[in-house]
């Protein structure tokens, strides 16, 4: 998860121009770093205060240049840059510690996957009505309640599974849970789509031939891990008894 924070960051930061604000960029590399100990030491507390923290570090540096002019939009763009990248990406990490970690992330990938083909075969089918056609022409009103019809049902039965026997486990809760996944996972393809405009961009980058950058393929996912992340931790939690460690390795 460290390695897709950094790849979607430094395609952000390249096509922002964020990547020429080297103190600002360097706190949240380092961030992005603390973000990821705290996920692998288990250490939620040391987790959930990295945000503000390197929030008002990302403030703080971009007072270093000593240039007034520009200072809302480098910082703004550096918090932007963090929160997706580092804290919103770190979740999935974060959610790697519980021990039944690997259907939890399969089944996190696949919906917003379905999603995405959900949306795109009910908008070629019965797509006449565009959704948001300054910010994502392609999109249409059908696309995305097809996506939520298609999607939150399968969601939840594959949920009712990873988190059977437990307070998650009651249909109102998981579909609750699906319908958050397929809409939250459409806004962050939205998102993408709108930075893009404001930038000018057809992609992020080039890597990817016919489909962009790594940006490009995981957009949806961003806003997705930190929403199911509190939803399903306020239920039933995640590394529920499972030991912390900081620094050293002991266990305490």
């Amino acid at each position: 998860m460290a390695t897709l924070s950094f790849l979607c960051y430094r395609e952000y930061a390249r096509i922002t121009g964020l990547f020429r604000e080297r103190t600002i960029s360097l706190i949240v590399v380092i961030g992005i770093l603390f973000i990821t100990f705290a996920a692998l030491d288990n250490w939620y507390r040391l987790f959930v205060a990295l945000f503000p923290l390197t929030v008002a570090l990302i403030a703080t540096g971009g007072l270093i240049p000593d240039q007034p002019k520009g200072y809302i939009q480098r910082v703004g763009l550096g918090v932007l840059g963090f929160a997706l990248f580092g804290s919103a990406l770190g979740n999935l990490g974060y959610m790697a510690n519980d021990w039944n970690y690997r259907p939890i992330l399969l089944l996190i990938i696949f919906a917003v996957e379905l999603n995405d083909i959900f949306a795109y075969i009910c908008g070629y089918l019965f797509g006449h009505r565009k959704f948001v056609p300054n910010t994502s022409p392609n999109k249409t009103v059908a696309g995305a309640l097809g996506a939520i019809v298609l999607t939150t049902p399968l969601f939840a039965l594959g949920a009712h599974f990873v988190w059977f026997g437990t307070a998650l486990d009651t249909p109102v809760r998981l579909l609750g849970l699906g319908v958050i996944v397929s809409v939250v996972g459409q806004f962050g393809d939205l998102m993408l789509s709108s930075i893009k405009r404001d930038l000018g961009l057809k992609d992020t980058a080039k890597l990817i031939p016919g489909h962009g950058g790594i940006l490009d393929r995981f957009d949806s996912l961003i806003l997705v891990a930190p929403a199911m992340f509190h939803y399903v931790n306020y239920f039933v939690g995640f590394a529920a008894g499972q030991p912390q460690r900081i620094f050293s390795g002991w266990e305490i």
